[in-house]
């Protein structure tokens, strides 16, 4: 997972089938899975502890005078090249593998509505100081690495320096309360990860997601439905649709108070429906106010839902905590005209509604579309140097001023196919689609004709077309 930190581990290969001869295993109770599987996932996880960190759970201490880094390297890219097992680095070393040595920490499947999912398994294993081969940061897959306590990796994380996926948080919360020995039980069955029906999701603190299924634009299914602060909450777009995705944000609202949270309000980034589903519902279900862009409070005004409190650019809203959320509003229109962003200022992370997406570009329609407030949009969020983005749908995204420029950089290039069609004397944005379009699918051509219109005014607004 680029960007974000976890412990050393990766896929299955087909050399993990062979590595251990049956009866071979680990300790810490049932991995949930066959003999075969469990001795594949050992097999598994001693590799990529060799690959990423160097060292091998041997049932003799490894030869010290053979484990230089060089060696360490070279051992390493001859297994990677298929030209050694993993029984063979460690004999090359002077032992013999010991997959005893792991404990089995729990199973961990992501939820179906993640667009990537993962069926991992975590081992614990205890590295004491007397081992002659200690722990390192092999060059390759890693980025950096680190091997900290799990209390500092979890400060780290509330400082909004790392990111940290749902299992690894999990874990390292539990051996920083309670150590290796007393957490365990609580690995191997993990308890309370839920919030209601939903998987929690804090990928930073004080920010859970809940990806809810709306009336939404295909590809996508779900829209991210946020619930921001520690203490003193607000709920982002709750866009369900149907009773029963409703009901399921409010055993999630539940949920959150009843662990001692307080919802003081419900927010929106703009009012298109796969944003503003659930509002009425839960607006009389929390018995709170509905806070808003005012032109956006005029467009969900037909929808009967009347919007309480004006959100304004550049306001500041504090949420009580532990930390305190601190988040300014910013309008950025071009999607909407009444579109905001909510940027939290200590971990520079911009909760992003429609400005971008994870896996797809926004769509921009005209006239509540603009495609020069659009663009001015993006920059604006730019300047503001964030971290992470959280968009309305899709993953979140860590290197945030990249992606911005990369949506600027992608709608520039657009452009000028567009301004090309158009000196070849094509004007309308039908004709232009298979020129201007040719990378994409005529069951998307709709959509891309808005977007060619959408071009074509700002282009007429720059002068560059008459």
């Amino acid at each position: 997972m680029g960007g974000w930190y976890s412990f050393p581990g990766g896929g299955l290969s087909q050399r993990d089938e062979t590595t251990f001869a049956e009866g071979a295993t680990g300790h810490g109770g049932d991995h949930q899975g066959s003999d075969k599987e469990n001795r594949r996932m050992l097999a598994c996880a001693i590799r990529e502890l060799f690959e990423e960190a160097g060292i091998l759970p041997s049932k003799q201490p490894l030869d010290g005078r053979r484990t230089t880094p060089v060696s360490l390297s070279e051992l390493r890219e001859e297994l990677l090249g298929n030209r050694i097992s993993l029984n063979g680095v460690a004999q090359r070393l002077g032992g013999t593998l010991d997959p005893s040595r792991l404990t089995f920490a729990g199973r961990w499947i992501t939820p179906t509505s993640s667009p990537i999912r993962f069926d991992a398994r975590f081992f614990l294993l205890e590295w004491p100081e007397s081992e002659r081969l200690q722990p390192l940061v092999v060059p390759g897959e890693l980025e950096e690495g680190a091997w900290i306590e799990p209390s500092e990796a979890i400060e780290r994380w509330q400082r909004g320096e790392v990111l940290i996926a749902p299992p690894g948080l999990y874990i390292l919360r539990g051996l920083a309360q309670d150590g290796p020995d007393k957490a365990l039980p609580r690995l191997q069955q993990p308890r309370n990860i839920d919030v209601g029906p939903f998987r929690r999701r804090e990928f930073l603190p004080g920010v859970q997601l809940l990806p809810v299924r709306t009336e939404t634009l295909p590809p996508a299914t779900h829209t991210n439905a946020y619930v921001l602060g520690n203490r003193e909450l607000v709920l982002v777009d709750p866009g369900a649709s149907g009773e029963t995705e409703i009901e399921r944000l409010r055993q999630a609202a539940r949920a959150f108070e009843q662990e001692g949270g307080t919802f003081t309000g419900i927010w929106l980034t703009h009012h298109h429906r796969d944003h503003i589903g659930a509002v009425k519902a839960l607006r009389e279900f929390l018995g709170v106010p509905v806070w808003a862009h005012a032109l956006t409070a005029e467009r969900v005004a037909s929808a009967g839902i009347e919007v309480d409190r004006e959100l304004t650019d550049g306001q500041r809203v504090v949420l009580d905590g532990d930390p305190p959320l601190t988040l300014r509003v910013i309008h950025t229109p071009g999607h909407a005209r009444g579109h905001l962003c909510f940027f939290e200022e200590r971990l520079r992370a911009v909760l992003a509604g429609d400005l971008v997406a994870s896996g797809s570009t926004i769509v921009i329609d005209p006239p509540e579309g603009d495609m020069d407030d659009y663009l001015n949009s993006l920059q604006k969020v730019i300047d503001l140097e964030p971290r992470y983005l959280l968009p309305g749908h899709g993953a979140l995204v860590t290197q945030a001023v990249l992606k911005l420029k990369e949506t600027i950089e992608h709608r520039h290039w657009r452009e000028q196919k567009v301004l090309a069609a158009w000196r070849s004397g094509l004007r309308r944005p039908k004709e232009m689609l298979p020129r201007v379009y040719d990378d994409v699918a005529p069951a998307a051509y709709p959509l891309a004709e808005r977007q060619i219109l959408a071009h074509l005014e700002r282009l007429k607004k720059l002068g560059e077309i008459e």
